[in-house]
């Protein structure tokens, strides 16, 4: 299988875990880096043997023909409409877009031009998801009608050495953590229907306790509390909280209730992790993991398996379509809590094919 040509634009602290994953994967080559910042584009082109240029030059290049736009939020829409002017597909880094009008910006080019869109997160692709999916699919909890999904911590300030753009439009637990969450939930029980929704913003202002910010006054412009329900098309309804103002809980990430047992779904933001079952009236029951990709760090994986798609001409798995519609998920509980209402979701979007199970680290089907 021949490989396909790869340019990174944006060098920041992701960055670092997308080189690192692409190696696992053969069908990429990572060609050449980009970032608006030369220094920071040069360290990284240092650290792993590849070529840093302006964004403008890595867009000439013959040899890419994936762009991975890693840039900040804010910068997401604009650097994947340049990248698919240049005539190369993109996979972004989440969100799609800051908003769903963003966002269909480049939707809709890249359908004008027949290039394809994809855009992280690509963990619901790991073994502990994959694992999940096959379960439900295969009746072990009977039909889905209820579950939870969780995410709480006190703040990204505690440990990013740049934790502004978190908490600027763009960004909050939604935006920011949502992704994992309900693109998880998208692929395990289908797409959403409706939203309901309730935030909240505490604090008008953030202390920063990283280095090298340490002691910094940072403005919060979003809700840093979000909750509401997701209704399914399905017809399950399952209940979201994802929140930056959480000292501490006891949560499980993702739980999903079915007529006949319950699952307890690992972290989505991680490959891997414990599946476990409980039949109703039963204990809970750890099930071995059926899929490959589960220990370790493999976020390349959604732009391995949009190479892989491009060489066979088949649809790609974390694909723009899927991001799309989970942005307008996403954007539906400020919505909602703002006018005091539910909101129909307009967009549909089929689940991703289940990777095969079995299969080893760094292939792809």
């Amino acid at each position: 299988m021949r490989r396909v040509g790869i340019g990174i634009v944006g060098c920041g602290v992701i960055s670092t875990a997308y080189l690192k994953a692409a190696q696992r994967f053969p069908v990429l080559e990572v060609k050449a880096l980009a970032d608006m910042r030369s220094d920071v584009a040069e360290r990284q082109g240092a650290a792993f043997g590849l070529p840093a240029m302006r964004v403008d030059q890595l867009l000439r290049r013959d040899d890419v023909e994936i762009v991975v736009n890693l840039t900040v939020p804010l910068a997401h829409t604009d650097v994947s409409l340049a990248v698919l002017n240049a005539g190369k597909h993109v996979h972004s880094e989440k969100p799609l877009g800051i908003d769903v009008a963003e966002a269909r910006k480049v939707i809709e080019l890249a359908a004008q031009k027949n290039l394809r869109v994809g855009c992280a997160p690509d963990t619901f692709l790991g073994g502990g998801h994959q694992t999940a999916r096959k379960l439900i699919d295969d009746g072990a909890i009977g039909k889905p009608v209820a579950g939870s999904a969780f995410f709480g911590c006190p703040g990204h300030e505690r440990w990013h050495p740049a934790p502004g753009f978190y908490y600027l439009r763009g960004g909050g637990p939604m935006l920011d953590m949502g992704p994992y969450y309900i693109t998880d939930l998208v692929q395990l029980l289908g797409p959403v229907a409706g939203v309901q929704g309730s935030t909240a913003r505490p604090r008008a202002e953030r202390r920063v306790t990283s280095e090298p910010m340490n002691g910094t006054l940072i403005p919060v412009e979003v809700a840093t509390h979000v909750a509401g329900t997701l209704e399914f098309e399905s017809g399950a309804v399952v209940s979201v909280t994802m929140s930056f103002d959480v000292p501490k809980h006891r949560h499980a990430p993702i739980e999903i209730y079915g007529e006949e047992g319950s699952l307890l779904v690992p972290d989505p933001n991680r490959f891997g992790g414990e599946v476990q079952v409980a039949k109703t009236g039963g204990d809970w029951e750890t099930v071995p993991l059926t899929h490959g990709h589960v220990d370790g760090e493999f976020r390349s994986i959604g732009v391995a398996d949009m190479a892989t798609a491009i060489l066979n001409d088949r649809p790609h798995r974390a694909s723009g379509a899927l991001a799309f519609h989970v942005l307008e998920v996403m954007e539906a509980f400020q919505t909602s809590a703002s006018e005091g209402r539910r909101v129909r979701i307009e967009s549909r979007v089929e689940r991703p094919a289940m990777l095969p199970a079995g299969r080893e680290t760094g292939q792809i089907d």
